[in-house]
Protein backbone atom coordinates (compact mmCIF):
# COMPACT_ATOMS: atom_id res chain seq x y z
CA UNK A 1 0.00 0.00 0.00
CA UNK A 2 2.95 2.60 0.98
CA UNK A 3 4.54 1.74 -2.59
CA UNK A 4 1.02 2.33 -4.37
CA UNK A 5 0.64 5.81 -2.44
CA UNK A 6 4.42 6.72 -3.03
CA UNK A 7 4.19 6.27 -6.61
CA UNK A 8 0.74 8.10 -6.60
CA UNK A 9 2.52 11.45 -5.14
CA UNK A 10 5.36 11.22 -7.41
CA UNK A 11 2.66 11.41 -10.24
CA UNK A 12 0.45 13.73 -8.45
CA UNK A 13 2.24 15.85 -6.54
CA UNK A 14 1.58 19.06 -8.08
CA UNK A 15 -2.31 18.79 -8.06
CA UNK A 16 -1.99 17.57 -4.41
CA UNK A 17 -0.26 20.68 -3.53
CA UNK A 18 -2.79 22.71 -5.12
CA UNK A 19 -5.69 20.99 -3.45
CA UNK A 20 -4.07 21.25 -0.50
CA UNK A 21 -3.57 25.49 -0.54
CA UNK A 22 -6.80 25.07 -2.42
CA UNK A 23 -8.00 23.43 1.47
CA UNK A 24 -6.42 25.83 3.12
CA UNK A 25 -8.07 28.93 1.43
CA UNK A 26 -10.55 30.72 3.94
CA UNK A 27 -12.75 30.38 1.25
CA UNK A 28 -12.70 27.11 0.28
CA UNK A 29 -16.04 25.62 -0.29
CA UNK A 30 -17.66 22.60 2.16
CA UNK A 31 -17.59 20.02 -1.27
CA UNK A 32 -14.01 20.53 -2.01
CA UNK A 33 -13.25 19.07 1.66
CA UNK A 34 -15.87 16.75 1.20
CA UNK A 35 -14.02 15.99 -2.07
CA UNK A 36 -10.91 15.73 -0.81
CA UNK A 37 -11.47 13.45 1.62
CA UNK A 38 -13.34 11.51 -0.63
CA UNK A 39 -10.21 11.15 -2.14
CA UNK A 40 -8.09 9.63 0.73
CA UNK A 41 -10.81 7.49 2.07
CA UNK A 42 -11.04 5.83 -0.86
CA UNK A 43 -6.90 5.76 -1.05
CA UNK A 44 -6.99 4.05 1.85
CA UNK A 45 -10.24 1.73 1.43
CA UNK A 46 -9.42 -2.22 1.22
CA UNK A 47 -12.60 -1.54 -1.24
CA UNK A 48 -11.72 -1.08 -5.06
CA UNK A 49 -13.58 -0.98 -8.09
CA UNK A 50 -10.65 -3.42 -9.36
CA UNK A 51 -9.22 -5.22 -6.10
CA UNK A 52 -5.60 -4.86 -5.64
CA UNK A 53 -4.51 -8.53 -5.59
CA UNK A 54 -4.50 -8.60 -9.61
CA UNK A 55 -1.16 -7.67 -10.45
CA UNK A 56 -1.30 -4.63 -12.39
CA UNK A 57 -5.06 -3.53 -12.68
CA UNK A 58 -5.27 -3.34 -8.89
CA UNK A 59 -2.71 -0.24 -9.02
CA UNK A 60 -3.84 1.11 -12.57
CA UNK A 61 -7.41 1.86 -11.08
CA UNK A 62 -5.92 4.05 -8.06
CA UNK A 63 -3.71 5.69 -11.16
CA UNK A 64 -6.61 6.61 -12.82
CA UNK A 65 -9.65 7.55 -10.59
CA UNK A 66 -7.40 9.51 -8.45
CA UNK A 67 -5.81 11.74 -10.64
CA UNK A 68 -9.16 12.35 -12.57
CA UNK A 69 -10.87 12.71 -8.88
CA UNK A 70 -8.42 15.79 -8.04
CA UNK A 71 -8.75 17.31 -11.77
CA UNK A 72 -12.35 17.28 -11.42
CA UNK A 73 -12.09 19.35 -7.91
CA UNK A 74 -9.78 21.56 -8.99
CA UNK A 75 -11.41 22.38 -12.09
CA UNK A 76 -14.51 23.33 -10.30
CA UNK A 77 -12.80 25.86 -8.22
CA UNK A 78 -13.78 29.63 -7.96
CA UNK A 79 -11.13 31.54 -9.94
CA UNK A 80 -9.49 33.48 -6.48
CA UNK A 81 -9.03 30.24 -5.32
CA UNK A 82 -7.54 28.39 -8.09
CA UNK A 83 -5.36 31.30 -8.35
CA UNK A 84 -3.96 31.40 -4.81
CA UNK A 85 -3.55 27.23 -5.02
CA UNK A 86 -1.17 28.00 -8.22
CA UNK A 87 0.48 30.48 -7.02
CA UNK A 88 1.44 29.07 -3.71
CA UNK A 89 1.96 25.41 -5.01
CA UNK A 90 4.81 27.58 -7.44
CA UNK A 91 3.23 27.29 -10.35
Amino acid sequence: MWKRLSVLWLALRVDAKRLWYALGHPDAPVWLKAGAAAIVLYLFSPIDLIPDMIPVLGVVDDLVIVPMAMRWLLSRLPAHIREHAQARAGG
